[in-house]
Parts: structure tokens; sequence; C-alpha cells
């Protein structure tokens, strides 16, 4: 095997791979937004379906700009789309910060929703797709770790950054989101400028008794260099399926990412009235934080175990036990087994993200991996839209049956991917076959 050896001065690619997870950290923290959620209604007098828009316009621009990204990636390179995207992130907050400061709701969302979420969608795709070129023998451990700081995000945010600048702000709003921005930005524009491609022809230096199956591993193959037309790999079967198993998986777990601390507040002041405001709040950004760790660990968990029993075989799975965890949240009422429960559909959630990069990979090869992965987070833009306003619409209308309503609408989302993966299998959704 001819070897290209690193030039003088090329960075490390472990460093490349650390510093794309600490973007992703950084960036991640969107998920903690169920933090922000009950103070902002508070302090406004702004409905849950008002403030859910914000979370949802940002998560919606988040895959609208990754798909965008994952096509222009080629063109403009992973430093200066990664670098913009942490720009606009951190913009993101700051006029959030003024619109709160002057009680806009709409510069609000165009501040955090559109500007913010389009920095995530340029941040977040970059480190996925340029890792995974750096680390052509370990493909599903690298992107599951880069993923992995994603997930992370909401603990990064809800058990640190946020209570700490509430803390010192003596909880103004206004002030937590400036702080938020300027720490954002500065630390998403270091980090992003470390990445970048690996020189061309590029392959992993190989140590002398290495064994054949090793270097084969790290070996571009034909499957690798398949190429084709954005047009011919979206506009089919096989990527459709995909997109709504992909959805659906999202579009339940993020349905309920944005409302857990209040929906575990309100379980926890049903079974306890005696717990103040500030207890509430507490336990509420705990739940954040260990769903976080469940976000983040399933990742690397179901991405590695689709890399034994298949990707298609890892969505089925998560389907149907997340199913199962729905229907028994709709009658669940004591607060420890709410969050068990909790735990493993964010367990799952994340393991939809972790999965779903081999998967393109598997079905499009990795010379298309940026451009279909981009695409097919559009299912997330979808998701973003679809769950958490239902779910905001149903809390501000269906009174105390609102949370096994919510479980309701989770529950047809499983069923409906459950169907669409028995419609695909791992042998036939192939590199030979993603043209069809």
């Amino acid at each position: 095997m001819t070897e290209v050896q690193i030039p003088k001065g090329q960075k490390n690619r472990w460093l490349i791979a650390i510093m794309g997870t600490l973007l992703q950290l950084c960036l991640g923290t969107v998920y903690a937004w169920s933090f922000f959620q009950k103070p902002l209604m508070t302090t406004y007098g702004w409905s849950n379906t008002q403030v859910a828009w914000v979370f949802s316009l940002a998560i919606c621009f988040l895959g609208l700009a990754a798909a965008w990204g994952g096509i222009n990636l080629p063109k403009y390179g992973p430093k200066k789309l990664a670098m913009l995207g942490g720009a606009l992130f951190g913009a993101g907050y700051l006029i959030g910060a003024f619109a709160l400061s002057i009680k806009s709701l709409p510069l609000l969302y165009l501040g955090y929703g559109v500007i913010g979420g389009t920095g995530l969608g340029l941040g977040y795709v970059t480190p996925v797709a340029t890792a995974a070129k750096w680390f052509p023998d370990k493909k599903g451990f690298i992107t599951g770790m880069v993923v992995m700081g994603f997930g992370f995000g909401a603990l990064l945010m809800s058990k640190i950054f946020a209570p700490m600048l509430i803390e010192m702000t003596s909880g103004n709003m206004v002030l937590v989101f400036a702080y938020l921005g300027a720490i954002f930005l500065v630390l998403t524009l270091i980090v992003a400028s470390f990445l970048e491609n690996p020189p061309a022809g590029y392959t992993v230096p190989m140590k002398s008794n290495a064994s054949e199956a090793a270097k084969k591993a790290a070996a571009p193959s034909a499957h690798d260099l398949v190429g084709g037309t954005f047009s011919q790999y979206v506009f089919n079967g096989r990527f459709f399926v995909m997109w709504i198993i992909f959805f659906c998986n999202i579009g339940a777990g993020i349905a309920i990412i944005g409302f857990q601390s209040p929906m575990l507040q309100d379980l926890l002041k049903l079974d306890d009235p005696s717990l103040d405001v500030k207890t509430l709040a507490s336990m509420g950004a705990t739940l954040i934080a260990v769903t976080s760790i469940f976000n983040g660990v399933g990742r690397f968990f179901w991405g590695g175990m689709s890399d034994k029993i298949g990707r298609v075989n890892v969505f089925r799975i998560m389907l149907v036990t997340q199913l199962i965890c729905f229907i028994a949240l709709i009658f669940v009422k004591s607060p420890i087994i709410f969050s068990i429960l909790f735990c493993y559909i964010l367990l799952c959630y994340g393991g939809g993200f972790g999965t779903m990069p081999s998967f393109v990979t598997t079905v499009f090869g990795s010379k298309m991996m940026a451009v279909v992965y981009g695409a097919i987070l559009t299912a997330w833009s979808m998701g973003g839209i679809v769950g958490p306003q239902v779910v905001a619409f149903i809390k501000d209308t269906a009174g105390s049956k609102a949370a096994s309503y919510s479980f309701v609408f989770a529950v047809i989302l499983m069923v409906i991917g459950i169907v669409f993966s028995l419609m695909a299998s791992d042998k036939h959704f192939s590199i030979n076959k993603s043209k069809n």
C-alpha cells in the first residue's frame, strides 16, 4: 500500500478530532433550552408555544444550514465554514440578549433561532465530515466521538454555564444571554480554526508490524471513491426511507428534550406540593444534565452496536424500545421512573445521530458522505419544528392531560418509524443500489 506521509507542519489528526469534539460540545448547549423555558415565560409573560418557537427555529435552521454546508464543504473548506458557524452561533446569543432587553420576541426568533441556528448547522456538519476523512481506519469510532460532544453540550450548559451566570447576574436573562454569546463566540472561533482537510491522497501511516486487516481498513476502497450527483442520491427510495426513520427517531426525542425540565417539575409538584421554585428548577436542571450524558453515550453505544448488528437493526431496536417507553410514560406518576425512561429515550435519541453518519457512508460511500448527510439532517429541521411545536400546543391547551397527550404523539411517531424500518434492510441498502 502506498502511503502519503503527513507534510511537515500538518496538524495531528487527533488534535483535529478533539477540537471538532470541543466545537460540538459548545454547539450542543442548545439542548439545554428547556432550562430557559420557564424563566423566559415567567419574566416576559410568553406562552409555552411562543418560547418553544425559539428552540424550534434553531433546530430547523440547524438542519437547513447543515444541508447547505455539506454541499459546499468541498468548496469552502472546513475551517471557513466552522468559523462562520461559530461566529453566527455566538452572534445569535448576543442578538438574543438585545431582543430580551427590548422584550422583542420576533427579534429573539431571528437572533437565537435563525442566525444562531444557522451557525449550529454549519458548525455541526463540518467536524463530523472532516474527522471522518482523517480517520479512514476508525470511522465509526471517530464520528461517534465527535457527535458525542454535541450530546454532552446540555450538561455543560445546565450544570456549569447557566447556573453560574444566573447566580452572577441575579437572574438577569439579558446578561445571561450576552455572556453566553461572548463566551461561545471566543471558544468556537478558537477551536474551529484548527479544522482542516487531510492532504490529497492521504492515508494513515501504518506501523511496520501492522496486520493486513488493519492496513485494509485504513486504505481507501472503491466503495469510498464512488461519486455521483446530488439528485442521484437524494431523490431515491433509499434516501427517503432513511430520512423518515431518522425523522421519527428525532421528532419524538426532540419533542421532549425542550420540555423535560418543565415536565419533571410539574410531576414533582404533584408528588410534593411543598417543593419551592428553586428546588424544582434545580431538579429539572439535574435531569437535563443526566439525560445529556445518556444522549452523548448513546452516540457511542449505538454507533458501535451498528458495526456489529447492522444500521437498520439498530434503528429497529431503538424505535421498538422507545415505543414501549413512551407507552409507559402515559401512565407513569413516579418522578424517578419518569426520569429513568427519559434517560433511555435520550440514549436512543443520541443513538440515531451516532448511527446515521456510518449508515450514510455504508449506503452512499464516503465521497458523498458530507453532501448526503447534510441533506438527511433536514429531518432534524423538520423534527425540530414538528416535535416541540406539537408538544407546546398540547401543553398550552390540554391542561392536566398535556403530558399524556404528548407521549401519545411520540407513540405515533415511533409506530411510523418502525413501519418504515421494516421496508429497509442492511443487505439491500448498499452502495451498489443507492442510485436506484
